[in-house]
């Protein structure tokens, strides 16, 4: 990728999958450190964002990679928090990869809702894209990745957190504060979501247990 290019802010979703999806076409497997490369030196927005979106596409029905995206993105925005210019990743995350084969398909199912993502958001109130924002979506986010792991156990729940990642990810592309600001309102919406579902789903489990442990005697009682 030449200087010139990697000196440019992308300016939407479009230009973030479009730069990933040339990084897949140049070798056979993309590395964590190959993201860090091509975005990490210009700003948290894409590499968030690229992270959120990845989980919910089919990668992220993999068991245990939820978990490992969320731990990478609660990295950059610890870092975010603190005030940090540019990312640091230690060298065992950075030789993380994909299969650029798999990382292209999952690109082609983002294309259509990355269009849209553009076309609906543009530079608003972009003093809610810096300053103490930065810390609040910093914070935001690190609670939201707190809550994947125990939610990947359950079909399809890690995914609303890292839908409420990726659109803080998009205001800070975009440098929308109105964005920022429905991000923050879906991470709220996402972390009682998927509260409410882990905790209801551990009832249904006992309640299931206990008839099936009500009904073995019932049965013996009839032999």
């Amino acid at each position: 990728m030449s200087e010139e290019k990697q000196g440019k802010e992308p300016e939407g979703v479009e230009d973030v999958i479009g730069e990933l999806d040339e990084l897949a076409s140049k070798n056979d497997e993309v590395r964590v450190g190959d993201v860090l490369d091509d975005f990490g030196r210009r700003s948290f927005g894409p590499f968030i964002m690229i992270f959120a979106l990845i989980e919910i596409t089919p990668l992220g029905a993999v068991p245990g990679v939820p978990s490992a995206l969320a731990a990478i993105i609660a990295l950059v925005a610890v870092q975010m928090l603190f005030g940090k210019d540019h990312i640091w990743m230690p060298e065992f995350i950075q030789q993380r990869a994909v299969e650029s084969k798999k990382l292209h398909k999952a690109i082609g199912k983002m294309r259509g809702v990355a269009h849209w993502l553009d076309e609906h958001s543009r530079d608003r109130l972009d003093g809610l894209t810096k300053g103490v924002w930065i810390k609040v979506a910093a914070v935001a986010i690190l609670v939201l990745c707190a809550t994947v792991p125990p939610l990947e156990v359950l079909p399809f729940a890690s995914s609303g957190p890292m839908i409420a990642i990726a659109a803080i990810g998009l205001a800070l592309i975009v440098r929308d504060g109105l964005v920022m600001l429905a991000a923050l309102l879906l991470a709220v919406a996402a972390v009682g979501g998927g509260t409410y579902y882990y905790y209801t789903s551990d009832e249904e489990e006992g309640s299931s247990e206990g008839m099936a442990l009500i009904s073995a005697p019932a049965e013996h009682s009839h032999a």
